[in-house]
């Protein structure tokens, strides 16, 4: 995996837009016991890739506190951490490469 690029903070008004889209995402990784192991790190990195943003469900197994395995996830990924509510995580990156229609444009 190549090293993330450096993060822009997100303004207060882009995050809860961010959340919003994030709350009828389907969980698309589960953390289990393994917990962030370097292929669901890499399986969290290509759907970033893919969608750019991701929710993450934090199974009961998850060696990790909830923070830090929200913490972890963010930054091996290069990603926002959006959200994290219960056991759920909202990871957001930028990928410029999709095609503008595919992407998600957030306000200023």
């Amino acid at each position: 995996m190549k090293k993330p690029q450096e993060r822009i903070p997100l303004t207060g008004k882009q995050i809860k837009f961010l959340r919003g889209l994030g709350h009828h995402l389907d969980h698309s990784v589960i953390v289990g016991r393994e917990g962030v192991s370097d292929n669901l790190v890499q399986s969290c990195a290509d759907g970033l890739q893919a969608h750019e943003l991701i929710k993450i469900r934090l199974g009961q197994n998850c060696p990790l506190t909830k923070d830090e395995a929200a913490r972890l996830l963010a930054d091996r990924t290069g990603a926002h951490l959006v959200q994290l509510i219960g056991k759920t995580v909202v990871l957001y990156r930028e990928n410029p490469d999709l095609p503008p229609d595919l992407g998600i444009h957030l306000p200023r």
